[in-house]
């Protein structure tokens, strides 16, 4: 039985998908969390917000992650940093996936990967899971609904978390999958309930198509101005960095926290939700994102709650520590209206450094930003992907290498070339430990961090006295107003000086021995950017 509203032409029949039960298309939220109710997916919570758990997998699952190996995309894709999958391996495991669907109901959602009609990309979200409708439709950006009577999806995705895959018999890891067949246009992922596989499934189909159109796809968040779009940001960095937060900016309109494309118009949002961790979340530092988790339709993962009040506790990480909340963008009250922005004047990069040696702020030259952008350097945070327990130093290419399809020097090249063009001012924040290593320190002040940022911003940085880093070559201020002097002097921080000078020391050669890989590939003026 098919309920909602959906293209006569399109519909799942059309596709090959055939025998399920009753098939829900486009359903708004009201009623994707009344269906998930039903169903006991999870539970309603204060202010109309959907409770609920992803089970085994609270985090994404990167080691089960495969790209089809096809002749299209044999010479394009950076397969040391994608799993192959055999095209014939494929076939069966999306055989086997649609039997195991057959007789059950499913959700259907229709959206755009995208805030640029010009370079949007139509994708189908087939959903097991109510809630995961409600999930990817706060994610992505949503149709408006005469649009949906003619909307032709030129990617689908299947998600079905009861589906268990076949190691051998399906060419994978494990019981769990995440395939993308280009030729096929097409996602199948099984036994992960874990909501973020759907967007970050997403985020690589762009990451590799917009590239091939000289389009910059960047793992960012971005702000701009009031009142001047083209006074635009963008902050690169890993989950755990403070993407979402530092964003955020009551004094700056939010174009969105996570997912964007540069293009020759500007930059461009992807999504049309957040996705915020919210472990120890306060209604003081982070009100508006706070507020969220009591607000109609925003999904709230992995949180430990009061069964008689509701109220969630932001404390508690028996679960998790990735507990996160997915709301609209315009949840927001400083947010975007059209998710769109001018080409950035300020390119932020992001890094959790648990080692406790970078300083909390370094003015980058352009070749320093491309030498940082190409290393990727920062703590993979607990949670955020299986068996990560504790601060984990990792290097990450162009801050995101989970989801780049392409070789890194694609994308330093694209950034390289935006930087030049615009003469955009490049800066690396960091905003994990200081005062020791994780363990021994502690995390950055967020104040100090927001008011380094605001001076990086608004333009007065420049404007302070700055000294050259011994360790890593890059400009750091002496002394900013409205942030304590010692925090710019990461040694300062620490009790035992030698202890810092051993860390420090460290940390230039994990930087000097993984960028060696980029080396046949760069320019020179990279190469003499280069550490150690």
């Amino acid at each position: 039985m098919i309920i909602g509203r959906v293209n006569p032409a399109k519909r799942l029949e059309d596709q090959g998908i055939t025998g399920l039960g009753n098939v829900y298309y486009n359903l708004l939220e009201p009623a994707l969390i009344e269906a998930a109710l039903k169903r006991n997916e999870g539970t309603l919570g204060k202010g109309g917000a959907f409770y609920c758990s992803t089970g085994a997998h609270t985090g994404r699952s990167p080691k089960d992650k495969f790209v089809v190996r096809t002749a299209s995309v044999e010479d394009t894709i950076w397969w040391e940093n994608n799993k192959p999958m055999d095209p014939a391996k494929f076939d069966v495991l999306h055989a086997d996936m649609l039997e195991h669907m057959k007789g059950k109901d499913y959700f259907v959602q229709d959206l755009f990967g995208g805030a640029d009609p010009e370079h949007r990309l139509d994708v189908r979200v087939v959903t097991e899971l109510a809630w995961h409708g409600l999930f990817i439709r706060t994610m992505l950006r949503r149709p408006d609904r005469a649009e949906l009577d003619t909307f032709a999806p030129e990617w689908t995705i299947i998600n079905c978390p009861s589906f268990k895959a076949d190691p051998e018999r399906h060419g994978c890891r494990t019981e769990t999958v995440i395939a993308l067949n280009f030729d096929r246009k097409m996602i199948l992922i099984g036994n992960t309930a874990y909501a973020g596989e759907n967007k970050k499934g997403v985020f690589t189909l762009l990451n590799y198509i917009l590239p091939g159109k000289g389009i910059m796809a960047m793992h960012c968040s971005a702000n701009h101005a009031i009142g001047n779009p083209d006074d635009s940001a963008v902050f690169f960095g890993l989950s755990g960095t403070g993407k979402t937060t530092l964003s955020a900016d009551p004094s700056r309109i939010l174009i969105g926290d996570d997912e964007h494309g540069w293009s020759e118009k500007g930059i461009f949002n992807f999504e049309g939700g957040c996705y915020a961790k919210t472990i120890n979340l306060s209604k003081e530092a982070e009100p508006e994102i706070y507020a969220t988790c009591s607000m109609f339709g925003t999904v709230v993962e992995n949180m430990v709650y009061d069964e008689e009040t509701l109220e969630l506790d932001f404390f508690d990480n028996s679960l998790t520590d990735n507990m996160r909340c997915a709301y609209p963008l315009h949840y927001i009250s400083n947010a975007s209206e059209t998710a769109l922005g001018g080409a950035p004047k300020n390119v932020i990069m992001l890094t959790c450094d648990a080692y406790g040696v970078l300083p909390p702020i370094a003015r980058l030259t352009p070749a320093q930003a491309m030498y940082h952008f190409l290393s990727g350097f920062t703590s993979k945070t607990p949670g955020t992907e299986v068996g990560v327990t504790e601060p984990l130093p990792t290097f990450s290419t162009c801050f995101g290498a989970p989801f780049m399809p392409r070789r890194p020097e694609v994308y330093g090249k694209l950034l390289q070339e935006k930087i030049l063009a615009q003469g955009a001012s490049c800066w690396l924040v960091n905003t994990g430990w200081t005062g020791g290593a994780f363990g021994t320190g502690k995390r950055m002040p967020i104040k100090a961090t927001r008011a380094l940022l605001t001076a990086a911003l608004d333009g007065s940085l420049h404007d302070v006295e700055f000294r050259k880093d011994e360790n890593f070559g890059f400009e750091v201020p002496v002394s900013v107003p409205g942030v304590d002097a010692v925090l710019l002097n990461p040694r300062d921080t620490w009790a035992d000086k030698a202890a810092f000078d051993a860390q420090a020391a460290k940390l230039v050669k994990m930087f000097s021995e993984n960028f060696a890989q980029y080396m046949p590939y760069i320019d020179e003026d990279v190469k003499a950017a280069a550490i150690g």
